[in-house]
């Protein structure tokens, strides 16, 4: 809808075509529907892909400020929840009937319900497109179909298959924003801790890349991005929750993005403590049991089943009768948790898709693919994932309308 309406505001015919029988499904549910619409802080620093910096000139000619700017022409009322994230003060319907206003005022055509069966090129340059309504033949195309999360409201593949008949790269598709989970026996002294929730910082641990300690920067989030694609490390200070299977909660979506199956996780359990020390400190004089004086850390349920899992053995120690090595043994533990998970919960729990039409195939002023002319892809099927926090909507209206400007008349 975005880029529809960029380009039918310049003048151009535009038809969209939509498969879904309801309009922005993904929209409405999104922000447990009041849809986190941007992040007030986007910029390339928050999206992974084979090349971080293809997002950059989207970004920077069509920014959050820009979207705020639409928003609010609409007389949509909005806030800021949490580190930067942008909601409706009512409900996301009113970001689907802004889009929906947008592309009528620009005099779109709708074919919807309608599926693409084909797209073919012409001999003379554009496209034959076979749908359930009949032909439509077009100067240019643009694949702004999304990716494969969340297939119950209708996400495809659809983009993936059409760039690879093209003869386009695809970067390997995977889920991400999504929870994690572990062998059901070694998980098995943790599920009954579900629902437990605490802030924690949580890292990725590539395989060719060394754990290293927190570095104790202020910042929310932080990553380093590897070479192109290399592995990347990233950690993120967010809350982590404990579910029967696994974890979840905003640390771990964060770092799923980043997470390679066979690779572990790193989690620090107690990021604005240092629990040796805190714990050599409190033992002078103590009458205490170690796990009643972590419950003054932690939620009790933690700290009874950390201790008699991960505790090597302490879980009915008495905090005096403890040497200082010990204790801070421990809290070296506690700060390095470390995890390793078997898969992920599938496209089914994720938010968005890793991956897709290589970032190299396409022009990042244009989103053209570079051996296609008048073929274009937008959004969350090319290869540029945001962190969680409305940032996979602003590359949406961003790359959107970076399309939407470059179509031709």
């Amino acid at each position: 809808m975005m880029t529809a309406a960029e380009a039918g505001r310049r003048g151009l015919r535009v038809v969209l075509i939509d498969h879904a029988t309801r309009l922005a499904e993904k929209i409405r549910i999104s922000g447990g529907g009041r849809c986190n619409f941007t992040n007030i802080g986007a910029s390339p620093a928050q999206f992974i892909s084979r090349n971080p910096m293809f997002c950059r000139s989207a970004l920077a000619a069509y920014g959050p400020q820009d979207f705020l700017a639409l928003i609010k022409r609409h007389g949509i009322r909005w806030h800021e929840k949490h580190r930067g994230q942008l909601f409706c003060d009512d409900s996301s319907e009113q970001i689907i009937d802004m889009l929906r206003s947008e592309c009528d005022d620009a005099r779109v055509s709708w074919r919807m319900p309608c599926t693409v069966d084909r797209i073919d090129s012409l001999p003379e340059g554009g496209f034959a497109l076979d749908t359930s309504m009949g032909g439509v033949e077009a100067r240019q195309v643009v694949l702004a179909t999304g990716g494969m999360a969340i297939p119950q409201l209708g996400a495809t593949d659809f983009a993936l298959k059409i760039a690879r008949q093209f003869g386009l790269r695809i970067v390997e598709p995977r889920p991400a924003l999504v929870p994690l989970v572990f062998d059901a026996a070694r998980w098995a002294p943790f599920a009954e801790l579900s629902g437990v929730a605490l802030e924690v910082r949580l890292q990725n641990v590539p395989s060719d890349s060394p754990s290293e300690p927190d570095t104790g920067k202020p910042a929310a989030k932080s990553g380093r991005r590897g070479r192109k694609g290399g592995p990347v490390v990233a950690s993120f200070l967010e809350d982590l929750l404990f579910t029967h299977r696994g974890l979840s909660g905003p640390a771990i979506l964060q770092i799923s993005t980043f997470w390679n199956p066979g690779e572990p996780i790193e989690i620090d359990l107690a990021p604005d403590t240092d629990i040796g020390e805190a714990l050599v400190a409190a033992k002078p004089g103590s009458r205490q049991q170690l796990v009643t004086a972590l419950a003054a850390l932690w939620p009790r349920r933690l700290a009874d089943q950390w201790l008699k899992n991960e505790g090597g053995g302490l879980g009915e120690a008495r905090l005096a009768d403890l040497p200082d090595r010990r204790l801070r043994e421990l809290g070296e533990r506690i700060h390095r948790w470390q995890l390793t998970p078997t898969g992920t919960a599938g496209y089914r729990k994720a938010e968005v898709m890793r991956g897709g039409v290589d970032t190299d195939e396409l022009d990042q002023r244009s989103m053209e693919a570079r051996k296609v002319p008048g073929l274009y892809f937008v959004g969350e099927a090319v290869d540029v994932t945001g962190w969680l926090g409305g940032y996979n909507f602003q590359w949406a209206w961003s790359s959107a309308v970076a399309c939407g400007r470059a179509l031709q008349a």
